[in-house]
Parts: C-alpha cells; sequence; structure tokens
C-alpha cells in the first residue's frame, strides 16, 4: 500500500534552517509528482511547494519563495523540503503527498511531521 513517511520536524529559532524528508513506499515513486503542504492550527491546509515526478518543475507558495526549496531523489524514493529564514508563522504541522498528476490534487498523505518556529 501506499505509504508516506515524514520526519525532520522540530524547534527551531526563527532565522533558522530545517530539512524535511519524506520516505516513499508501495507505488513507482519516480512516476508521480509530489508536494508539500502545511497546516496551523486553525487554518485550512495549504499548498508549500510542488515538485513534477522527475524533478524538472517545481512550484512554491508566494509566502515561501526564497526561502524554501523542494528536491527529490527518485533512487531514494524521497522529497525534501529545505527550509531556511524561518518565521514564525511558518509554525505549523507540515504533510507531504503523492499527486494525481502535475498540478493535480493530492491523493495520499502522511502523517505528517511538526514544525515549531518560536524563540
Amino acid at each position: 500500500q501506499v505509504q508516506l513517511v515524514e520526519s525532520g520536524g522540530g524547534l527551531v529559532q526563527p532565522g533558522g534552517s530545517l530539512r524535511l524528508s519524506c520516505a516513499a513506499s508501495g507505488f513507482t515513486f519516480k512516476h508521480y509528482a509530489t508536494s508539500w503542504y502545511r497546516q496551523a492550527p486553525g487554518k485550512e491546509r495549504e499548498l508549500v511547494a510542488a515538485i513534477s515526478s522527475l524533478g524538472l518543475s517545481t512550484n512554491y507558495a508566494d509566502s515561501v519563495k526564497g526561502r524554501f526549496s523542494i528536491s527529490r531523489d527518485n533512487a531514494k524514493n524521497t522529497v525534501y523540503l529545505q527550509m531556511n529564514s524561518l518565521k514564525p508563522e511558518d509554525t505549523a504541522m507540515y504533510y507531504c503527498s503523492r499527486d494525481r498528476s502535475w498540478g493535480g490534487r493530492a491523493e495520499y498523505w502522511g502523517q505528517g511531521t511538526q514544525v515549531t518556529v518560536s524563540s
């Protein structure tokens, strides 16, 4: 079955960095676009970044452009989210997804990893 397991979250000070990882299994990873979403308490889940199946195309929310970078290693079935210059407003649960297509909706979700930005 499809499994997505996020890791790498934690508590970081404003201006700091974190690298999230999402290990995929149960499907042919290189055939699917993947994304990172986040959800803060009391807010809707929002798309943070997306990457196409071969990593040739990426897309970012305006709020993270220039600070976050999405990448993938198809040999390791893993997608990453490098987060730099973190702000308190980046605090949220972060989820990776397998997407139906590039630009399409998410079909499967991981369990999430918590990111807290606070001094």
